[in-house]
């Protein structure tokens, strides 16, 4: 036999061969990675869901914001959906907002659904005005429902804000997560059942960016509670240091104190008593507190000017908060949230808050 046909032969041999091998390969990658997509439904299937709670229904809805009832009942069909039980003057809630949105950003194309359940402290975050200003200005995107008979907050079981919770695509209720932090975590729990929900369904998912990387806020280690001016949140809390004290429904003329005691407020000028706030009656009135914190917000509603003091100065330009807008004044305009102080690290300051604006009422102060 010629070379030439030998070395054809040896050729076509060694080719078959190859065929062969790769053939079997492939074909063992096939199976590979069906036995691999069969143990991931068939783990999926096994996750025993009889401990976990079923999502209840939203209940007693005023407004819709973002949606309406229509599309969020078909939105929420088949997707993992995040339930934030939030309300826009709570300065916890305004915090984790920046991840929730990123959040919606990053994952709403991927099964994500989130639902804001805004559910009222104080009376004028009932109007759905309010919220809407409140939405436009922290970027909100994603439905929003006005909860203002706190229905849905009963149905949830709830009792803080904000609180998240967090259902796979099926309805069951997977998370549950109280106040700020654990942003991670909360952010891994979506992707796991995002991946859960694509493995079901069968649908194709993009892999996971890193987590979202937003700065969280750190809170001074010892710092004043939350100071309430209504009489009936207030309740329990000796907060209120003027003599005069709380006198429910009445109209109080409170005079200047001799001393002041580290976490309580002190009045001067003639205030009336609500059940969820002071008003001021006289044209002009102060606010005196000893406290210790590196952040102070105040919740207040109708038009005042508020000029404010530390120590017996203007405040510092180093201490000044974000809405204060020259030198030491804050014109108050709209019913919310409004950082007073901000400074770097944490301390003890008298504040002295002189008002001008008869009908001001301020609700709380909160300090981080």
């Amino acid at each position: 036999m010629k070379s030439e046909i030998k070395t054809a032969l040896i050729l076509g041999i060694v080719i078959a061969v190859g065929v062969g091998i790769l053939g079997v390969v492939f074909a063992s990658l096939d199976e590979t990675k069906s036995t691999s997509t069969l143990t991931e439904i068939d783990a999926l299937l096994k996750i025993d869901k009889s401990r976990f709670k079923v999502a209840p229904d939203l209940v007693g809805i005023a407004h819709y914001l973002n949606t309406t009832p229509e599309e969020l009942t078909e939105e929420i069909k088949d997707k993992v959906v995040l339930y934030d039980i939030w309300t826009y003057s709570c300065i916890n809630c305004v915090r984790t907002l920046p991840y929730i949105t990123a959040w919606n950003d990053k994952y709403a194309d991927q099964g994500l659904l989130i639902v804001g359940i805004h559910s009222p402290e104080f009376e004028f975050e009932k109007d759905p005005k309010n919220v809407e200003m409140a939405i436009g200005k922290y970027g909100i995107k994603y439905p929003v429902v006005l909860d203002n008979d706190m229905k849905t907050w009963k149905a949830f079981e709830n009792n803080y804000w904000p609180r998240k919770y967090i259902a796979d695509h099926e309805g069951y209720i997977r998370y549950d997560h109280i106040g700020e932090g654990d942003y991670q975590k909360t952010e891994k729990i979506i992707q796991q059942l995002l991946e859960e929900r694509s493995t079901s369904l069968g649908i194709e998912m993009t892999s996971n960016a890193p987590f979202v990387d937003i700065e969280e806020f750190e809170h001074s280690m010892f710092r004043t509670p939350e100071l309430y001016f209504g009489y009936k949140f207030a309740q329990n809390r000796n907060q209120l240091g003027s003599e005069e004290g709380f006198q429910p429904g009445k109209t109080i003329s409170y005079s200047e104190p001799d001393n002041i005691d580290l976490h309580k407020f002190y009045l001067t000028g003639h205030w009336k008593n609500h059940e969820d706030s002071m008003e001021l009656i006289s044209e002009t009135g102060t606010i005196k507190m000893l406290y210790n914190a590196k952040e102070v917000n105040i919740v207040t509603e109708n038009d005042a000017k508020l000029e404010i003091f530390l120590d017996g100065e203007p405040i510092p330009t180093e201490y000044a908060g974000k809405d204060i807008t020259s030198i030491n004044t804050l014109q108050v305009t709209e019913a919310g949230l409004y950082n007073i102080i901000n400074s770097e690290s944490s301390a003890s300051h008298v504040m002295e808050i002189n008002v001008t604006g008869e009908g001001f009422q301020i609700f709380t102060f909160t300090f981080g």
